[in-house]
């Protein structure tokens, strides 16, 4: 069975720094990329950042550039997003999602055929 599983999100102070994970099973990710989504209330899901496990490319919007790193545990079988400095716009619920990327476009995510059930991250005092 094709699952993501997100943990690791809560409540962060604005500066502060949260690890959220999408541990995959199911399926070998060798040929797909994971993608990290994320939806605030009232707004669109909007991209944040994606790994290609076929060649190592990574991606990141650029509102979280410099902040956010994406990356693989040793196992390669959970995808980490890595987030500092955050600020209150970056309260969400944060999705993964796999997909095979050739030839489309990291942040759309109507591309991403699998999804996870989301994890709260929320960044306030």
């Amino acid at each position: 069975q094709l699952q993501l599983v997100e943990s690791g999100g809560g409540l962060v102070q604005p500066g502060g720094s949260l690890r959220i994970y999408c541990a995959i099973s199911g399926f070998t990710p060798d040929q797909y990329a994971i993608g990290w989504f994320r939806q605030a209330p009232w707004k669109e899901r909007e991209g944040v950042s994606c790994l290609s496990y076929s060649d190592g490319r990574t991606f990141y919007r650029d509102s979280v550039k410099g902040r956010f790193t994406i990356a693989t545990d040793n196992d390669k079988n959970t995808v980490y997003l890595q987030m500092n400095s955050l600020t209150p716009e970056d309260t969400a619920v944060y999705y993964c999602a796999a997909g095979n990327m050739f030839g489309k476009q990291w942040y759309r995510a109507g591309d991403y055929p699998i999804w996870g059930q989301g994890a709260q991250v929320t960044v306030s005092s």
